[in-house]
């Protein structure tokens, strides 16, 4: 019985650090959007309040003829995502540096050129994690799915060509997120700013 008394008192010593490879290897697992952790804790705020560009926004599909010759990984190293991925002139690099949490809006009516409102749903929030050509400045460019469909006109056409180019486009940035912690979905990416805004007022 002594014995038996001994071995579990001794259980409750045991270092923590024999437990942290196993907490580990379910972090990993739970992948880079799913950490565990607060998620609110996730997003910096930016270091200046109403961060604002004006800029032209354009759009892609992850496929060799619109971006390199490995569409499914963006420049900043991370995988390609129609849901939650814009690129950004090399330009902007300083102001919207990979990582950065954005939101996009356009006040103007659409126009035959820019159909932003056809595609305003498929846009929400988005990280800037991927780069353009040299040759564009003042840019945004957000990914869309190459399989989706929007209707416009009774015609059905990829987002990309729906929402065509768009000037006059506002960009608001919302905070920084590390690489390793983008979500994979809109409603993840859209909790994170939520919960985030919530907080800055609170604190106010």
């Amino acid at each position: 019985m002594s014995k038996i008394v001994i071995a579990l008192v001794g259980l409750l010593f045991l270092p923590v650090s024999l437990f942290a490879p196993i907490a580990e290897a379910k972090t990993i697992a739970q992948g880079s959007g799913s950490s565990g952790e607060d998620p609110s804790s996730s997003l910096v705020a930016p270091d200046k309040s109403d961060v604002t560009l004006t800029v032209r926004l354009t759009s892609y599909n992850a496929v060799p003829e619109q971006t390199d010759g490995n569409p499914t990984v963006t420049a900043s190293g991370i995988p390609s995502n129609s849901e939650v991925i814009a690129a950004r002139s090399r330009d902007l690099a300083s102001t919207l540096p990979f990582g950065t949490v954005i939101a996009l809006y356009r006040d103007d009516s659409d126009t035959p050129g820019c159909g932003f409102k056809k595609v305003e749903h498929l846009i929400g929030y988005r990280v800037v994690a991927d780069t353009m050509a040299p040759r564009f400045t003042k840019r945004i460019d957000v990914e869309f799915d190459q399989t989706d469909k929007v209707t416009v006109e009774g015609k059905r056409m990829n987002p990309s060509r729906a929402m065509g180019v768009c000037s006059k486009v506002t960009v608001k940035v919302l905070g920084k997120l590390p690489l390793t912690k983008i979500p994979d979905t809109q409603d993840e990416l859209a909790g994170l700013v939520d919960a985030s805004q919530q907080k800055l007022a609170f604190a106010k």
